[in-house]
């Protein structure tokens, strides 16, 4: 069910549903002469509320319900608009290295110089502070994370992204249909499969056509394979973080065996670009299903000897266990989705509670676990392997014969939403479309803009050598947040 809203009296009562827990925010954007919000209620239904921004101004809904606060920090730093009563109006994604202000607005000039971001700080004795990044040692994203301390407990971390602003926005702008899905296969790369379904599945929903069976049997296929590479290398990658490399080395063969099915089977190690509206842009090839069923098959027999080694290593256990807790109740309040959220007990996943195909007509488990630490998100990656290796073997052994891809209309207006998951969680894309068929406005929202500010308060009160452990196990998208 879908609700469509409009008006200040609306704008403020989603607000303060979210703060009473009565709905959870999905995503809130700018667009042309108005802010949008989108909410899921307690039913499951999703309720769009527009809000004019007739003078260039809007309430905050951070005021209300702080979740909110870095997505309403994002559009204003786009759209020039002001937040009227928000509790932190410094700039997000505008580090002041652009050469205008406000691209998707008035688009004023800037001389580029940078500006000073104020952090906030934690006062007391014997407190220090201790900035790491935006260049980290390893390659991998930047990102700034100041550290308040006292010796080693860390009493605040406060994180700093943008680094990685690509101007997807300002990009999809009158892009094509074919030139916007590639843009949103790059937003985060490691999730390339699930954006691209994502966008594909709202475009259709915004011309009202409908890939064929096939085409969704073969987008589950990719989505899964895409989770377990990434759950192969996550794993791995926590271990290491706590001086056990031969995890690493362990689980990085079968990441690398998984890479290269899907190379085989779809031509491109991270299956990017396979997935348009309408459908998929490559059936699977001839050797294809057989190369994915035996990597099933060899991780059905490799796996569970490593998951073994992880629980009966006492030093390892010692690292994770009780480490970076993340409270079950801050998992609510902000609608954390993934692994983060189902390791402290929320029970969502957008296959199962806004079912679309191939899953509407598949049954799986969601793992989830109470205690919330590092152990647990290990745990609940563990789990959803051994789901996704079952789900690929049922979407092969179902896969429908057919057409790949359905055409779609040349031109017309319409707007059009998805709500897909990831494996870091779900990814919601809202399209609108012009007269001719371009992209008039895209939005796309990672899991991670509401995992982050949590990796903030799970952090807390451990020791700073425990950062990577933390972070590597909430595994935030730096890029997809950066937009």
């Amino acid at each position: 069910m879908i609700l469509i809203l409009s008006g200040e009296a609306e704008w403020f009562e989603a607000g303060r549903r979210m703060a009473a827990g009565n709905a959870t925010l999905v995503s809130l954007w700018g667009d042309e002469g108005r802010m949008r919000l989108c909410v899921r209620e307690a039913d499951g239904a999703l309720a769009f509320v527009d809000m004019p921004c007739d003078r260039g101004a809007f309430p905050s809904i951070a005021a209300l319900h702080p979740p909110a606060s870095r997505l309403e920090r994002a559009a204003c730093d786009l759209y020039g608009y002001l937040a009227l009563g928000a509790p932190d109006g410094r700039r997000w994604l505008d580090h002041g290295r652009w050469p205008l202000r406000h691209p998707l607005g008035d688009r004023s000039g800037h001389d580029g110089a940078g500006d000073a971001y104020a952090f906030l700080e934690a006062r007391g004795p014997g407190l220090h502070q201790i900035p790491v990044g935006p260049v980290h040692a390893g390659i991998i994203e930047p990102g700034h994370f100041r550290f308040h301390a006292g010796g080693e407990a860390i009493v605040r971390l406060e994180e700093r992204l943008g680094y990685k602003h690509k101007g997807v926005d300002a990009l999809m702008r009158g892009a094509t249909l074919e030139r916007a899905a590639a843009l949103a296969g790059r937003v985060s790369g490691d999730s390339t499969a699930a954006y691209a379904i994502a966008f594909a599945r709202a475009v259709e929903g915004a011309l009202g056509a409908e890939a064929p069976p096939r085409a969704h049997a073969l987008r589950g296929v990719m989505a899964e394979l895409e989770r377990i590479a990434n759950h192969f290398g996550d794993i791995g990658a926590i271990c290491n973080d706590a001086a056990f490399a031969l995890m690493l080395a362990h689980c990085g063969i079968l990441r690398e065996r998984t890479l290269r099915a899907a190379k085989s089977a779809f031509g491109h190690r991270l299956m990017m670009d396979a997935v348009v509206p309408g459908g998929v842009a490559v059936d699977i090839a001839p050797e294809g299903a057989a190369g994915i069923l035996a990597l099933v098959a060899e991780a059905r027999a490799t796996f569970p000897k490593l998951v073994r080694l992880y629980d009966n290593t006492a030093s390892l256990q010692d690292r994770t266990v009780g480490t970076g807790v993340l409270k079950a109740e801050l998992a609510r309040t902000f609608g954390a989705g993934g692994v983060v959220g189902r390791a402290s007990g929320r029970d969502f996943d957008a296959r199962r509670d806004h079912p679309y195909p191939p899953y509407d007509a598949l049954s799986f488990k969601v793992p989830t676990r109470k205690a919330g630490d590092v152990n647990a998100r290990i745990w609940v990656r563990i789990a959803e392997v051994g789901e996704s290796l079952e789900l690929i073997e049922k979407m092969l052994e179902r896969l429908p014969e057919g057409p790949i891809r359905a055409a779609l209309p040349a031109k017309g207006a319409g707007e059009g939403w998805a709500l897909v998951e990831a494996f870091r969680g779900d990814v919601f894309a809202h399209v609108r479309l012009a007269d001719d068929g371009a992209v008039a406005r895209c939005h796309l929202r990672d899991a991670s803009w509401l995992q982050w500010p949590l990796l903030e308060a799970a952090i807390e009160g451990n020791i700073v050598a425990d950062f990577p452990l933390c972070n590597k196990s909430f595994n935030g998208s730096y890029s997809g947040c950066d937009l």
